[in-house]
């Protein structure tokens, strides 16, 4: 009964927030009378070359006004995303503009001077909200004087400008002013102003100046698709071609019914290749509980990032903070009985005779990537190094082990009711919706169907040259599913580690169906080359042959580490290159169940048409 609670709850609230809340606010937000208060939500602050080292506005000592400011709370992708909404008190009212006005005195000591001082050295910028609109702005500036010493240099007034069309709001810009050196002892006031202007603009067309059109739209993203779409075509056509033109020659000889013993003898002498192999090709592979529970996980994946990018595109995700995050983790809990179903089915198939190691198979399943998303969020708000220099195996469990990390709260770290709702969602969702598919499939389609019988006795596998080895196919299977996605992993990164807002995807969604097609055609050319060696070995090989993208992908990550980004310090490095790397486990996990559910489709097929022993 717990448990269906807390499915119709979350289904219900994401039904509200997404369709009902979010139609409502696009088309027509938040309306305002002359004279209505306006509140400006302080967020966070943090040096501008670690896009992801950001702490609470006030750890930094900022004046505030007295009295308690009140806190605005999101929902579960916000919180886990570290945005944490303090009222900042100043006082804006709708369509009142405000003269030089001042917020607060500042009294400089040693200690606040030392702070600012690092947090100008450092580049520190700052993020508010106001109607849920950002708003930019550095905390202060390195001026050089005569002596060519560098002076810190504080911004000590905000001119904020506000435009409106009628009564909504539309835009709003931050610009400082009025820069004050850093002495001790000195008192400086911390001052404001308002100005309102009138905009013609749309409500719903608000949030187009926070995208960057000539960035993501630019020619180079256009031929990157229109390459990957000649790609596709290439290795279709090429896997048309081994399955057309030279299997046909084989089949020819099965179907032939007139051939004297002679010409039958001469046939069967001349086999070679994967014809050789029929009786130990479905013979089940090493590992069956591990390789059944990544490709059902994988399955997964696919399915889960296809609906996310569905829903980006249908509900304009990207204007909602943590809207993203809520999606993927309410989808992946949803999603969960399709890696069961296809985990249980694929152990049953390939002789997974065993009530418990069934049973097994899908525990295995839901310890998988569940929590990566938030094991990513929670290694954001580390502050001790030594516990981000953990293993990411090490992360994985952090939620079940005890720690003696020191979470910063300066960076509104996950409240421990937050991980209770995360952990709700795996344990009564997530879950039991895995152990219920690794049953369904388990019994549904779980029946052995192998066109041909396995033998005893296991073949061996001959002498073949280095290329046609598991290890080189394996290797070489990654680089032009990584090739069709190159161009976008480019978007991809700047978007997250250089302050873009991704918002094309449509693109991701040409991309992922790009890289689902490369990815079934390269393993099963891999597939072909592997058995026509003779070697039967071929589940594991199509799996690593598809999931090799993945460390391609994170070649690549480092190479944009050094060349486009100006990150630097341990902890960012680390957050970087572990975040980084929970990504490719994902992605190869992904593109390893696709080339093997590929594969496998592909060598029932061949086999089919044979005549077996």
């Amino acid at each position: 009964m717990l448990g269906i609670f807390i499915f119709d709850y979350i289904f219900l609230h994401v039904l509200q927030l997404y369709w009902g809340l979010f139609l409502t606010f696009l088309f027509f937000g938040l309306q305002y009378q002359p004279e209505d208060p306006i509140n400006l939500w302080v967020n966070k602050v943090g040096p501008y070359n670690n896009p992801q080292e950001t702490y609470n506005y006030y750890s930094l000592p900022f004046c505030r006004r007295p009295g308690n400011p009140g806190h605005k709370w999101g929902g579960l992708g916000e919180v886990l995303g570290g945005n944490e909404l303090i009222d900042s008190q100043i006082d804006i009212k709708f369509q009142k503009d405000v003269e030089k006005t001042t917020i607060c005195e500042l009294e400089l000591d040693e200690a606040k001077v030392k702070q600012f001082k690092e947090a100008i050295e450092n580049n520190y910028w700052f993020e508010f909200f106001m109607d849920d609109l950002p708003l930019w702005g550095f905390v202060g500036e390195l001026h050089s004087d005569r002596n060519s010493d560098s002076k810190h240099m504080l911004f000590t007034h905000k001119n904020i400008t506000i435009q409106h069309n009628k009564d909504q709001i539309i835009h709003v810009n931050l610009s400082q002013e009025n820069p004050k050196p850093l002495e001790v002892g000195r008192t400086v006031d911390m001052t404001y102003s308002v100005k309102w202007t009138e905009t013609n603009i749309t409500f719903a067309r608000r949030f187009d100046v926070y995208l960057d059109y000539h960035f993501f739209e630019h020619q180079i993203h256009w031929f990157s698709i229109f390459n990957s779409f000649m790609m596709v075509i290439f290795l279709t056509g090429l896997v048309s071609m081994i399955l057309m033109r030279t299997l046909r020659n084989d089949y020819a000889k099965y179907a032939r019914e007139d051939d004297d013993l002679e010409s039958l003898e001469r046939d069967v002498n001349e086999e070679s290749g994967w014809k050789l192999v029929h009786g130990d090709v479905f013979r089940p592979p090493r590992s069956l509980v591990l390789l059944s529970a990544v490709v059902g996980t994988g399955a997964q994946l696919a399915l889960l990032i296809l609906l996310v990018i569905l829903f980006a595109i249908v509900a304009t995700l990207y204007i909602g903070r943590g809207a993203i995050v809520t999606t993927f983790i309410v989808c992946y809990a949803l999603t969960s009985f399709v890696s069961g179903y296809v985990s249980g089915g694929m152990y049953s198939r390939n002789g997974g005779l065993c009530e418990k190691r069934k049973k097994g198979s899908g525990l295995l399943i839901t310890f998988d990537l569940t929590l990566t998303h938030e094991l990513r969020e929670t290694l954001d708000k580390i502050d001790d190094p030594n516990c981000i220099s953990f293993s990411i195996f090490v992360l994985w469990n952090w939620f079940f082990s005890e720690h003696h990390c020191y979470l910063l709260r300066s960076l509104a770290a996950i409240p421990f009711g937050t991980m209770v709702v995360v952990f709700v969602i795996w344990a009564f969702i997530s879950f039991p919706l895995a152990l219920l598919g690794t049953v369904v499939g388990r019994n549904w389609s779980g029946a052995p169907n192998n066109p041909c019988r396995v033998k005893t006795i296991p073949r061996p596998i001959p002498e073949k040259k280095w290329y046609l080895t598991p290890s080189v196919v394996s290797i070489m299977g990654g680089l032009l599913p990584f090739g069709s996605i190159f161009i976008e992993m480019y978007f991809v990164f700047t978007s997250f580690w250089n302050y873009k807002v991704y918002y094309v995807y449509g693109f991701m969604l040409l991309v992922f169906i790009i890289l689902i097609i490369v990815t079934v055609c390269v393993t099963i050319v891999g597939t072909y080359f592997l058995l026509n060696a003779e070697n039967y070995h071929w589940q594991w090989t199509s799996f690593f042959s598809a999931a090799s993208t993945a460390i391609y992908v994170y070649l690549y990550s480092i190479y944009y580490y050094y060349v486009k980004t100006k990150m630097s310090g341990f902890f960012q490095t680390s957050f970087y290159f572990g975040y980084t790397a929970m990504f490719c486990l994902g992605l190869g996990i992904l593109c390893g169940a696709v080339g093997y559910l590929g594969s496998n489709l592909f060598v029932r097929r061949i086999y089919r048409n044979i005549k077996c022993d």
